[in-house]
């Protein structure tokens, strides 16, 4: 037996499911206000759907938040990325809502100069609100995230951890409002990618580790930025190392210091701390900056000389020498106003 529903009934139904169909294509086909120019907004870590939608209405890049609410709530797309985003003028609101959901955030390529020190790269990279320096810093300072990338941490690296040194200097493709973890584990890897095997064959056939290298070459990236210098730097240092003469490393002794206004004085080569390699023989505890693959190379491979000491010309290069005698002699001539105490630098 057949049951046939009222007229009105089927009249109710049927209006009912036109204005549902047509709430979602007006919801889905309306363009968003006439603009002639795309838009780039910032979500930021944190911010609600709620937010969002209404800084897309703020920016004209939508027509409605209630509207666009229902058709995230209908589509069950109500997580989003943070980052920047980049939208053309007069998107419909499902592509809007589409960019969003699989993240499409826009891309900066950012340059982290060599030799930055970890401080520097927080700074930077907050600057440009790629992460926040703290939470940078934590992360890159974090005994168990630091051995969650795959390193096996000596003793004394876990009295200090730190990732100074491995963070390597390159040019990134990096968007805004980045995880820490994210940032830093695109540049551990791509030092882990440069320190290939043949760099690991020669640490060892140096008989070092491969920190040790690490921090040599860091050293060398404060003391020069000429490539040609470089191999001369690191046998300097190589030599005193094996002579068991303390290093007398300018650089380490400011990476040391809690402030510093640019102008090294006697008092501060006086100073002891943990850097003072003035003071205390053998390699700095870790490495002071985070040195680029000419620094590296010029640490596992030193030129084959005898130098023990180096000395500004104030030009950016440096004069070598064997002997203090000699040494003496080039400080007198190209650092008339060196400190008391600098014949022996270097």
């Amino acid at each position: 037996m057949r049951i046939l529903l009222p007229r009105k009934s089927l009249l109710f139904g049927f209006f009912t499911l036109s204005g549902i169909l047509l709430l979602i294509g007006w919801l889905v086909l309306i363009h968003p206000p006439s603009i002639s120019t795309g838009k780039t907004i910032l979500i930021k870590k944190g911010m609600s759907l709620q937010k969002v939608a209404a800084l897309l209405q703020e920016e004209r890049i939508i027509r409605s938040k209630k509207f666009f609410l229902i058709l995230a709530t209908f589509l069950g797309k109500n997580k989003i990325k943070a980052g920047e985003y980049e939208f053309p003028p007069s998107l419909f609101p499902w592509k809007v809502l589409s960019i969003l959901d699989k993240g499409q955030v826009k891309k900066n390529m950012v340059t982290i100069p060599e030799g930055y020190t970890l401080f520097q790269i927080a700074n930077l990279l907050e600057s440009l609100n790629i992460v926040e320096k703290e939470s940078f810093l934590n992360k890159a300072t974090s005994l168990e995230f630091i051995e969650s990338l795959g390193f096996s941490l000596a003793n004394e690296m876990k009295k200090k951890p730190t990732l100074e040194g491995y963070l390597f200097p390159d040019t990134y493709h990096f968007f805004k409002e980045m995880e820490p973890e994210e940032v830093i584990q695109m540049m551990v890897r791509q030092f882990q990618k440069i320190y290939n095997a043949e760099m690991l064959d020669r640490t060892h056939q140096l008989g070092m580790t491969q920190r040790e290298i690490v921090i040599l070459a860091s050293i060398i990236e404060k003391e020069t930025s000429l490539p040609e210098e470089k191999p001369l730097i690191s046998a300097v240092l190589h030599n005193r190392l094996k002579r068991r003469m303390p290093l007398q490393s300018d650089p380490t002794v400011i990476y040391g210091l809690k402030e510093f206004n640019g102008n090294l004085k006697k008092v501060h080569l006086e100073t002891p701390t943990p850097y003072n390699t003035y003071l205390i023989p053998g390699l700095p505890p870790t490495p002071i900056c985070n040195p680029g693959k000419d620094s590296l190379m010029a640490a596992l491979y030193p030129a084959s000389v005898s130098y023990l000491y180096f000395v500004s010309k104030n030009d950016g290069s440096h004069h070598f020498s064997s002997d203090l005698e000699d040494h003496r002699k080039a400080v007198g001539k190209y650092q008339k106003t060196q400190p008391p105490g600098s014949l022996l630098k270097k």
